[in-house]
């Protein structure tokens, strides 16, 4: 168990901001949180989180998966005071990170997202992990592909993917043995364009996924999916464009902000 003092940061806001449907609460206002085949439990009072790993994991891993080398505050203190919204949307939920999640988590995850909620998505994730996952560390860790690749549609519709079960199907067998691993060399050479592009031709991946993808799953920041929260907020606060040059490498994290606080108002 270690202690770390972290600005910037609210558990129960990244938990509720649409990016990631794997952590569980826990008692006493814990999170049980897994990641590949990690799993960490944190707790947090103010700036002041425990985490039950020692601090050579948390070093090697959990820094980067809690993108704690980016300067949040920088990019808070850039918003324009006269961006009245935007200023709000930053005070109100400001703790949020975009975590350094796993691709093919990301993947599954936005895909079955489409005409879905959190509830129902974060449902469903856990399924497929007791179901499918490997069981280590103590738990069962999300399934690969490969684990994936022999359920049935009929099975995917079972734990509430619906008409996204087809999806999933298709996905899961064309990723299988080593599918992914080439998948995700070909997006880590790629401009945002390219990868954007080439997660699109997926099948069941339309623009919205492909970008929430890159942002959450890739870690491309530039990235501003626009789902319907974004569009409303778009066409009521910003009708003549929102000023994508003025934060240029943080649009996406201020995409979580505005998703966080039309969500929440």
């Amino acid at each position: 168990m270690i202690r770390r003092t972290i600005p910037h940061l609210d558990l129960a806001q990244i938990a509720a901001s649409g990016q990631c449907f794997t952590w569980g609460r826990g008692a006493a206002g814990s999170w049980t949180i897994p990641a590949g085949e990690r799993l960490v439990t944190a707790c947090q009072r103010g700036e002041e989180l425990t985490f039950s790993c020692d601090m050579a994991e948390f070093d090697a891993f959990w820094a980067g998966y809690f993108d704690l080398d980016t300067d949040y505050g920088a990019l808070k203190a850039s918003v324009d005071p006269a961006d009245r919204y935007l200023t709000a949307a930053v005070a109100h939920g400001g703790g949020i990170r975009i975590l350094r999640q796993d691709f093919w988590e990301v993947l599954v995850s936005f895909l079955i997202s489409q005409n879905n909620n959190i509830t129902r998505i974060t449902r469903s994730m856990a399924l497929l992990r007791e179901r499918y996952g490997k069981s280590t560390g103590g738990f069962r860790a999300f399934p690969r592909p490969e684990g994936l690749a022999g359920v049935s549609e009929a099975d995917f519709r079972d734990v509430g993917l619906g008409y996204r079960a087809k999806y999933l199907t298709w996905l899961s067998r064309e990723l299988a043995g080593g599918g992914l691993e080439a998948l995700e060399r070909t997006l880590s050479d790629a401009g945002d364009e390219e990868a954007e592009r080439t997660l699109m031709g997926l099948y069941g991946v339309g623009k919205k996924v492909a970008d929430c993808v890159c942002l959450f799953g890739l870690h491309r920041t530039d990235f501003f999916p626009v789902d319907t929260h974004i569009r409303q907020v778009l066409d009521r606060h910003y009708p003549g464009g929102f000023p994508r040059e003025r934060y240029r490498g943080g649009l996406g994290i201020l995409q979580q902000y505005m998703f966080y606080y039309d969500l929440k108002q």
